[in-house]
Formats: structure tokens, sequence, C-alpha cells
């Protein structure tokens, strides 16, 4: 299989995150949804075979590109991938004829006293070695199952991978690692904008678009595939801005966005916008900022 190596465009293909309350606008002959290239749906939500998930799955695919984004691989879990949720996985993307395909540089599987647990969420790993040979081997599965490269979004994290086990440390810086792992497993990079700023802002960097940019920068132009955009709440939890897809697009993203752009060209965006919904109207909104 050829690795990921993004392919320069002549028009920014922008997005949106299709969620549930929208299916039916973004389905209708409504003259604004020409204003949209694609759109992204999670794999999860149409795992069910058949009725009227895959139905529906089938009217988007026809209507537009689309890019299928996993929640539930843990591609970063020491354990090979379940058969059952890589098949499902692998009938989703066959089925919407996908473009683009996705999931988070994390883990959320373990093996504890024998049984294998799911975490529900997307868990932090230590930026080393033994990492990075976990996630090339599952990302290899997934790749050889689906036949093409995958990319692989940077988290948002509240805690360091050394909090859960004392006897993970990092080796490399996050970027470093990311460069690591696309070369070694031939995959490419969804570039989140929104989760570094989270980061960042959790971290307590004086200035946040500085130390975010100083890392987009060491990226090579050829491993990004996708860029996301996003905005998050002003409410802390437990004293941490959390990355939850509930506003508009922050200035520091577009900030951000505009640099970033610059570097690497016509790289497919798309805007999540995940709770707190607003109306396909400004959610498109969204999508026309980023274009112009």
């Amino acid at each position: 299989m050829t690795p990921f190596s993004a392919k320069s465009k002549p028009n920014a293909l922008i997005g949106v995150g299709l969620r549930h309350s929208h299916y039916a606008q973004a389905l209708s002959n409504d003259p604004i949804n020409q204003q949209i290239d694609f759109v992204e749906l999670h794999a999860e939500n149409f795992f069910a075979a058949g009725g009227i998930a895959r139905e529906l799955l089938n009217d988007v695919s026809e209507k537009y590109h689309v890019s299928i984004h996993g929640t539930s691989l843990g591609l970063g879990s020491n354990m090979a991938v379940p058969a059952q949720t890589l098949e499902q996985f692998a009938q989703v993307v066959n089925a919407s004829q996908a473009k683009w395909v996705s999931e988070h540089l994390c883990f959320n599987r373990a093996e504890v006293k024998g049984q294998t647990l799911h975490s529900g969420d997307l868990l932090p790993l230590a930026y080393n070695y033994e990492s990075l040979a976990i996630l090339s081997n599952n990302i290899a599965q997934v790749q050889d199952k689906l036949k093409r490269p995958i990319l692989i979004e940077n988290l948002s994290a509240y805690v360091e991978a050394s909090v859960l086990d004392h006897n993970q440390q990092d080796e490399l810086t996050e970027f470093e690692f990311l460069i690591a792992l696309c070369n070694k497993a031939g995959c490419g990079l969804l570039l989140d904008i929104n989760n570094l700023i989270v980061n960042a802002l959790n971290q307590q960097q004086k200035d946040v678009a500085a130390h975010v940019y100083a890392k987009i920068e060491t990226l090579p132009v050829n491993l990004v595939g996708e860029i996301h955009l996003a905005g998050f709440s002003n409410n802390k939890v437990n004293g941490f801005i959390v990355d939850d897809h509930a506003n508009a697009v922050s200035e520091q993203c577009w900030t951000l966005y505009r640099k970033t752009k610059a570097k690497f060209g016509n790289v497919p965006t798309l805007v999540e916008w995940d709770n707190s919904l607003p109306t396909w109207e400004v959610l498109v909104d969204e999508a026309q900022k980023a274009r112009e």
C-alpha cells in the first residue's frame, strides 16, 4: 500500500460535521446545501447493519462527499482492534464511499483482571517508542482491512499518560511522535487546530497562538490530509477548558487557520460543532468563513 501523501488541490474543500438534528435539512433541496463540499459522519452511529441508519448513510453519500471519523478503534490500545468492531467500521467506510477516514491518537481499551474493558473515552498516550510500535501495528491492521491509508488526529488531553501509568514516560515531543508515526505507519495527519488551542490554554501558555503555530511549523506539508476547526465553551470543568465543540470557531482558531492554510495550501477543512448545536444555516455560515 502506498504511504499517505497529501496532494495539492486547486480549491479548498470545506465541510461540516453532520449531526442528527441537521439530517433532514442537509438532505433537502435547500440551495444553502450547495455551499457544503463534504460532511463528516461518526462511524459508530452507523454500525447497525441495515435499517434506517444504513439508509441514511446511503442517502448522505449520494448527496455529499463523506469523511468517516472513528471514536472506537482505540489504536493506541495494547491489543489488536477487535475483529467485529473493525468489520463494522470497514462496512461504514465502504458503504459511504468515504473520501477520508480518520481516528484519534489515543487508547480506550485495556485488559483488567482478564477482561477487556472499554473506557468510552479518548485517553492519552505516552509519546515513546513503545506507544509508537503499538500504534503502528494497529494502524497497519486497519489500513490492511480498508486497503487505504487513514488519518490520525492529534488529541486534546487533560492528563499526561504518566499520570495514568507511572511507567509510561514521554521520549518524544507530541509532534516528533506524530511525524514518526506517519512515516512508520504510512498514515496521514488530521490536524485539529482547536485541540492544540485547548491544550495550550490548559497548560497556561502565555502566547497560545505562537505556541501552537511553533508546533504546526514543524510538520512536513505532505503529511496533513485534513484540518479541523472548532470552538469550545468558556465554562471550565474541574479547572480545565473542555474540547466540547459547543460554540462557534474561536478567533484564535481562525487566526491560526489563516497561517496554517498559508503553509499547507488547499487542505480539506471541516468545521466541527457537536454540542449546543446551532441552526443548519449558522453552521453553513461557519463553513463559508473558512472558504473565504
